[in-house]
């Protein structure tokens, strides 16, 4: 069937791909955009957008769908529709399932099960070692070819320099990113949350910050050393920053991405023990969550991610020393970036996403993050003065385990359009057939 044109009126087109933010029209046909500005054609569907953003679909470059291996956490079909929900139109999802993505058979996988459920576009991100052992490259080439778009062993930094060092080689063929989970495991150990006084006064054991800033200053050397494209995930610690920027300055192609959670908490959360406050990389200091909110704004940090990592509530319902490490995000990510940058007026409205469209699409070389007259229609309509408060029980995700129950947050999307079709919205008052 022939996807209806959809006529998006009155909104604040912001679209940092071009520079353009202002009040107009944007016209969808095809599943593309056909024209931006003051439209007279008549469209099978009309939106009125009046009050509302109208921007480039929103990409989440870092999330965890858990299909296959872990579905009773959560499903492709389900992250997509959390996905769409939170303004998504696309994610890449990390390879560490069970079995893990780390073969062109894997990739494929969920390439179709994202086509089955057609709700938002998922990227899978292929493995960098075979069962993401750090010992064994995988054969990257072929999952390139399968739809691979970057290479992570995500949760489990590669430990050797000598596979790190050959897998940058390999992948230089390809022009992908390497992403990184920078941790050295003999320095971070049993560790659960950050390695600090508020660590020590829980009788907790500490994950230090210099494990995350030995593992990135080594790769940063083998990616200057190769000139592969290096990209490190969920950056943390004010070390870490200082680095990436020292490194961008010598012409190191690295690119880095930040949490809302390490924008907006600190380690001190953790003194209920509460588990939805354990994640890895861990909250930190005071110190480290300001480092990160000047790297987003002098734009050492390219783009804003979720981390999504859905875990079951039996799980999160452990000790602190048990349970696994992580939090949901998808559903929550858009206003917490809010109220962390634009809200107390570190970032205006385009510089927020920029950070989460074009960055990010380009990053990972997709053709997406724009309203160029072509591009393919995929679009977020956001409310930016809806004030609402986070119910984890009302998230589309099969999983709840956020930390952000029951804040207080403004903005959200209210409509998410993906290939010219209305995958999610809040308001069908203001669709009119």
């Amino acid at each position: 069937m022939p996807v209806p044109t959809i006529l998006i009126k009155n909104g604040r087109v912001i679209d940092p791909s071009q520079s353009l933010d202002k009040v107009c029209d944007v016209l969808l046909a095809d599943g593309k955009v056909r024209q931006v500005g003051r439209v007279t054609t008549v469209a099978d569907r009309v939106l009125d957008a009046r009050g509302l953003i109208v921007a480039p679909g929103l990409i989440d470059m870092h999330v965890h769908l858990r299909e296959p291996g872990d579905e009773e956490e959560e499903t492709i079909a389900s992250g997509s529709a959390a996905a769409a929900a939170g303004g998504f139109t696309s994610v890449a999802c990390m390879p560490n399932t069970r079995p893990p993505l780390d073969g062109a058979t894997a990739i494929e996988f969920v390439t179709r099960q994202a086509a089955r459920v057609g709700l938002c576009n998922v990227f899978p991100i292929g493995a960098i070692t075979k069962g993401r052992a750090g010992k064994e490259l995988a054969e990257m080439g072929q999952m390139v070819r399968a739809g691979a778009v970057a290479f992570s062993d995500d949760g489990s930094g590669v430990a050797s320099a000598a596979t790190m060092f050959r897998a940058f080689q390999y992948i230089t063929m390809f022009d992908r990113p390497i992403i990184q989970h920078c941790e050295d495991k003999d320095l971070s150990g049993n560790g659960v949350m950050h390695s600090g006084y508020a660590s020590v006064r829980l009788g907790l054991p500490g994950i230090p910050a210099i494990a995350e800033e030995l593992m990135l200053q080594r790769d940063l050397r083998l990616a200057k050393e190769t000139g592969a494209r290096y990209h490190m995930a969920h950056v943390s610690t004010a070390g870490s920053v200082h680095l990436i920027r020292r490194a961008k300055h010598d012409n190191v192609r690295v690119t880095t991405e930040v949490c809302p959670h390490h924008l907006l908490l600190t380690d001190e959360a953790c003194s209920g023990y509460d588990t939805n406050y354990k994640m890895n990389p861990p909250l930190r200091t005071k110190d480290d969550v300001k480092a990160c909110l000047d790297g987003v704004v002098d734009g050492t940090i390219d783009c804003l991610v979720s981390d999504h990592a859905p875990h079951a509530m039996q799980e999160k319902e452990l000790t602190f020393g048990a349970a696994p490490f992580g939090i949901v995000g998808l559903e929550t990510a858009l206003p917490l970036f809010v109220k962390a940058l634009v809200t107390p007026g570190l970032l205006d409205w385009p510089g927020l996403i920029e950070r989460m469209t074009v960055r990010p699409a380009r990053i990972l070389g997709l053709t997406k993050g724009t309203l160029r007259e072509g591009a393919d229609a995929d679009v977020t309509l956001i409310d930016p003065e809806a004030e609402w408060t986070i119910d984890v029980s009302k998230f589309r995700s099969r999983s709840r385990n956020s930390p952000f129950d029951g804040w207080k947050v403004k903005a959200r999307a209210v409509a998410t359009i993906v290939g010219g079709e209305v995958k999610y919205c809040d308001r069908e008052t203001m669709i009119a057939e």
